[in-house]
């Protein structure tokens, strides 16, 4: 039982800003790690429940309410995936080889992409916040979401090689029992689906689906150009995800 509870303390502490106790980082403790991961998602979606509920009771302007779904998220996480989502922005914009652009996710330093990418992805994601329908239905949607797009971004690490030998990926990767963690996730990752079908209907559905499919060309691409995955490249993931089923769920909501 404390192995168990240490597995998920490694991985909220490590994926999280949550206050949870400290956990050593040790072949037992790591090798179901992964599995935890999709509980930021969960407690990101209720993170935004609560919003949604103080809201409703509130009733703000549509900039705050939509303010509050942007930010929310990124508190809960640290930032750390849009950490990884700036690194590869500036790694994608320098056109280099497969060596340079891994040389540029690993420098710590934010470069002139980073900063325009980071800032045209909160614009478009707070347009996309502003459109919020307020009544729990949403933040239940986008916290299945968020659970769904971890669950896939943990797959990813069972399923694909990494790009480098060393990193945070590689840690994760090389510390799973990936067979049995990736059953799991992937157990995790229909569970989502399907609760995005019960409760969104046909908008769940095209949600999960885009998910789906924003893994798949992930997948193909990472391989491709870098051979692999990083953990920045986890995190541009999670972030293009998260705004992708977002998206999808404002403009189908309008559309239907």
């Amino acid at each position: 039982m404390k192995t168990f509870w240490q597995t998920i303390w490694v991985a909220l502490s490590m994926y999280s800003r949550l206050p949870v106790p400290r956990a050593e980082w040790n072949s037992k403790n790591m090798r179901y790690a992964l599995c935890a991961l999709p509980l930021v998602g969960v407690f990101s979606g209720i993170s935004l429940w609560l919003w949604d509920w103080l809201c409703r009771a509130l009733e703000p302007g549509e900039m705050l309410l939509g303010a509050g779904v942007v930010l929310l998220p990124i508190l809960v996480t640290g930032g750390i995936h849009m950490d990884g989502f700036c690194d590869t922005c500036d790694a994608l914009a320098s056109h280099g080889d497969r060596e340079k652009k891994l040389a540029i996710m690993k420098d710590s330093n934010a470069g002139a992409f980073a900063v325009l990418g980071c800032a045209c992805y909160l614009l478009f994601y707070f347009a996309l916040a502003s459109q919020w329908q307020t009544g729990g239905t949403w933040a239940f949607l986008m916290g299945l979401a968020m659970v769904l797009e971890r669950a896939l971004a943990g797959l990813s690490l069972c399923l694909m090689p990494c790009a480098r030998n060393s990193g945070l990926a590689r840690i994760f990767a090389d510390g799973a029992a990936k067979k049995n963690t990736g059953i799991f996730l992937a157990f995790v990752a229909i569970l989502s689906f399907c609760g995005l079908i019960f409760v969104g209907k046909i908008v769940g559905g095209l949600m999960g689906i885009a998910a789906f499919l924003l893994w798949l060309w992930y997948g193909a691409w990472a391989k491709k150009e870098l051979g692999g995955i990083t953990g920045d490249l986890q995190g541009y993931f999670v972030q293009l995800c998260e705004m992708g089923q977002l998206a999808v769920l404002v403009f189908a909501t309008l559309a239907l």
